[in-house]
């Protein structure tokens, strides 16, 4: 086949040196196109050589390829019928595992059913601070598509009896602590079972996303804290108190979250702070006519006792009146001792209206700050919807903290009123009582002197 390439392209070539020579005459014409029909019948019967050449290796490579794809053919069919008899024993051989695996199948899904429930429960207790690996297991055998072992399955039971048995202990171990800084410190924690951890008198709550513990952002009071510091500081067999969370921190959470009443106060906004100065000036200004009060009816008990008339005291300045010259008559005597009494009697009741203003002005003040509050709180609603509560409690809260402000100060107020006004009522009422004595003993003796 490489010998006729050769030989056809010589041929070529001559043909070319051939056409290229220019006759001179018309024989040389002749000459030159007989050479070229000689070279042109070889041409052609190289190229039907080569043609005959090449159909005959195509039928060759032809007939290689049907032998080939009849023997794939036939190694097809040997495949298939391996496959089904394959197909056919391994149906047969999972009917068997079946038979013979019984319960095994059901013991498998609840044994991962096990391992993922305890696996969640371990993740947020706060024993896992302590020990983290132990939760590892639990994932592998919740995640793992075999049969569990022997061994595996003592391991599980183990695991959630050393977290029943944490549960009743009191550890105290050394771990990394999250401060409220940001900070990671190693401290000595101490833990009740699961409930409750605490490190040099402050609560702590337990990640499971990061395994840490960390420092409550807000403590409780202080009343839990030194609770916590006397447990800590007691010898290992002294009974102590303590404070435990059996929600696992949720109480712990919520009650971190209640406001104080300093806060409260400030969520009032500025009508709770008028409220509340109206109700300390309302305070003082009992307390000033409480003391007055106590030391008059001390004055007016004293010189009730004793006959020397005192002028530092509404009675001794009352009947002082009886002594004067100008007022013996029954008449005259009377109007006096009137005149004395109307002249005690706004020392007496100094303070009262003014509590009963303030005790009436408290509520409506609150009343006030509701409605600022709610104008407030559907402001928010226009402008962000109702979405996110947190943009309607600052109005929420201004509306009930200011009503409940005033009524706490309105309450007590009343109550001072009624208590300050009774206390009054009883002096006017002695000092009546002595000068209607005082003008009936003065009849009496213009009677007997007439007589």
């Amino acid at each position: 086949m490489k010998q006729l390439l050769i030989l056809s392209t010589m041929l070529i070539m001559a043909a070319q040196n051939v056409a290229a020579e220019t006759p001179k005459d018309l024989d040389q014409l002749l000459e030159q196109v007989k050479k070229e029909r000689v070279i042109e019948q070889q041409q052609n019967t190289q190229r039907e050589a080569d043609f005959i050449a090449a159909n005959e290796q195509q039928a060759s490579l032809l007939a290689e390829a049907n032998a080939e794809l009849v023997a794939e053919d036939k190694r097809t069919k040997e495949l298939n019928a391996r496959f089904n008899e394959q197909e056919k024993q391994l149906a047969e051989q999972q009917a068997l595992l079946d038979e013979k695996s019984g319960s095994l199948g059901e013991l498998f899904g609840t044994v991962r059913q096990v391992a993922n429930d305890s696996r969640a429960v371990l993740e947020s207790s706060m024993v896992s601070a302590e020990s983290p690996q132990r939760v590892d297991f639990l994932t592998e055998l919740a995640e793992s598509k075999k049969q569990p072992t022997i061994e595996e399955l003592r391991q599980l039971w183990l695991s959630l009896q050393e977290e029943m048995t944490a549960s009743g202990k009191v550890e105290t171990f050394t771990t990394p602590v999250i401060t409220t800084s940001g900070n990671v410190e190693d401290k000595k924690v101490t833990r009740i079972g699961v409930f409750t951890a605490f490190s040099d008198g402050l609560f702590l709550r337990y990640l499971p996303e990061t395994g840490n513990l960390v420092e409550l952002a807000r403590q409780p009071v202080d009343r839990l804290r030194q609770v916590v510091e006397d447990f800590a500081e007691a010898k290992p067999s002294e009974f102590m108190p303590t404070v435990i969370d059996p929600t696992r921190g949720a109480i712990m959470a919520l009650l971190v979250q209640t406001p104080t009443l300093k806060e409260r106060i400030q969520q009032g906004g500025w009508i709770g702070y008028i409220i509340l100065i109206l109700g300390a000036i309302g305070v003082l200004v009992a307390l000033f006519q409480f003391l007055f009060l106590s030391k008059t009816g001390l004055g007016v008990a004293k010189q009730q006792k004793q006959t020397e008339l005192s002028q530092k005291n509404p009675l001794g300045r009352i009947l002082s009146v009886y002594s004067d010259k100008l007022a013996q008559d029954v008449e005259t005597l009377s109007l006096k001792l009137d005149e004395a009494i109307l002249r005690e009697m706004p020392k007496l009741e100094r303070g009262l209206m003014t509590l009963a203003i303030l005790a009436a002005i408290a509520p409506m003040l609150g009343l006030l700050g509701t409605v600022s509050g709610m104008i407030e709180t559907f402001q928010s609603i226009t402008l962000f919807g109702t979405g996110d509560p947190k943009l309607m409690s600052g109005g929420i809260s201004q509306a009930l903290v200011t009503t409940e402000l005033g009524l706490a100060v309105a309450i007590p107020l009343l109550l001072i009123h009624s208590g300050l006004s009774s206390k009054s009522n009883r002096l006017i009422q002695i000092l009546d009582e002595e000068s209607a004595a005082i003008v009936a003993r003065n009849a009496e003796k213009q009677h007997v002197q007439s007589v």
